[in-house]
């Protein structure tokens, strides 16, 4: 049950709740009120019949002594030299006795209750209707109250989900309410837009870092490249263009993290057979790993970034874990599984960290390859899983747009 719905059967339930308690008190002032008038006149009766009757003169027409239908309490409060007043019954019809006691006997008088009765009745429907149009009216303005929340409510939750999936220019602004005034989902709407701001110039700054250090290091490597080539032949040069071949793997990292980060890739589509992609990105690796095909599929994708994401993924499980490396294809899915001791914990949960390797002599994460992989991967429309086999091994699962 949603919020909105939640507040308006709370609302209707204490409204019904104090429209019965105040119905039940206006209806007992009401009747106390009207039928002690009803009381008094018979009492008053009742005391003219007794002077008349002690005087000896015609008493009032409704008046007599033990007269029929004289409710047996009023006649016992007569014997007993009492006077009492009650609602009971003469010839079938409602009517208020009044007693007291004359000479032994019971001097009685009544007046009828019918008409007291109907008026009775007629003011407590009034009362009914008037609880139940008051409940109603506060039902439906709660009920309108709730929605308007709600959908406050509910374009606050959009926005976040639209920021979760990447859109960092969401902002909730005046659409979480409309007018003047402090309240808690405006200041649930402004924390989510301050949060929206601070994590977008933050993710700026670490594009902009990135791009920034790719490029400045990439003029200065092309130089030390040229310098590598004019030494001597002999161990000496063959470390230097060992680690300046790391060195330009890093910057090209760098640079392709940068354009994925400025959304300036699109991709180049055309139609293929997925298990002869896989088979190329392995031969292009150069590594040892199975390929397994339970069901083969046309996929409409880029060859290129295809094959950059699935080198990545070869090349992690052979740095990081263990032989032999599987990759799977079962219809539009790859699934890429090696033997090692699986994925950290942190990288299942948070997903790819760049600058952070799987090397416990490095740090915490996986670098660099797994987040081209995450990039390539949006660019692309597919959707990763980090997981680990029931060995305990890594296991990465691709899922491609259907096609």
């Amino acid at each position: 049950m949603g919020l909105r719905w939640r507040i308006a059967l709370t609302i209707t339930a204490v409204s019904c709740t104090v429209a019965a308690v105040l119905g039940v008190l206006v209806h007992n002032v009401v009747t106390r009120q009207v039928v002690g008038e009803v009381r008094k006149e018979v009492r008053d009766e009742l005391d003219y019949a007794l002077s008349a009757y002690e005087y000896g003169t015609t008493m009032p027409e409704h008046a007599g002594i033990d007269p029929p239908g004289l409710p047996t309490r009023l006649r016992e409060l007569a014997a007993d030299g009492r006077r009492g007043t009650m609602v009971g019954e003469r010839a079938g019809e409602p009517v208020m006795w009044s007693a007291a006691p004359a000479d032994g006997k019971a001097l009685a008088v009544w007046q009828p209750f019918g008409a007291t009765r109907s008026r009775l009745d007629t003011i407590d429907t009034a009362i009914l209707g008037s609880a139940l149009l008051a409940a109603g009216t506060v039902t439906l303005a709660g009920l309108f109250l709730a929605a308007r929340i709600s959908r406050r409510l509910s374009a606050t939750a959009a926005v976040a989900r639209r920021i979760t999936d990447g859109d960092l220019d969401a902002r909730v602004g005046m659409s979480a309410g409309s007018g003047k005034g402090h309240d808690e989902v405006r200041d649930v709407a402004a924390a989510l837009d301050s949060m929206a701001e601070s994590l977008q110039r933050r993710l700026e700054s670490e594009k902009r870092f990135t791009a920034d250090v790719a490029h400045e290091l990439r003029t200065p490597l092309t130089g030390m490249v040229a310098a590598a080539g004019l030494l001597p032949e002999g161990r000496p040069k063959e470390m230097i263009n060992d680690r300046l071949g790391a060195l330009r793997g890093l910057t090209e990292d760098l640079l392709e993290i940068s354009r994925l980060d400025a959304g300036a890739e699109t991709a180049d589509l055309s139609e293929y057979q997925l298990s002869a992609l896989v088979e190329h990105a392995v031969r292009g690796t150069g590594l040892e790993a199975e390929t397994e095909v339970v069901r083969d599929v046309t996929v409409r994708t880029d060859r290129r970034r295809l094959d950059r994401i699935l080198s990545n993924l070869i090349v992690n499980s052979h740095k990081h874990g263990r032989p032999p490396v599987t990759l799977t294809v079962d219809g539009p899915v790859i699934e890429v599984r090696d033997q090692g001791d699986g994925y950290p914990r942190e990288l299942v949960e948070q997903g790819p960290q760049r600058f952070r390797t799987g090397d416990p002599g490095r740090g915490r994460g996986h670098g660099l390859g797994l987040t081209i992989v995450m990039g390539q991967a949006g660019v692309l429309g597919i959707e990763v899983e980090f997981g680990a086999t029931e060995s305990g091994g890594a296991r990465t699962v691709l899922r491609l747009p259907a096609h």
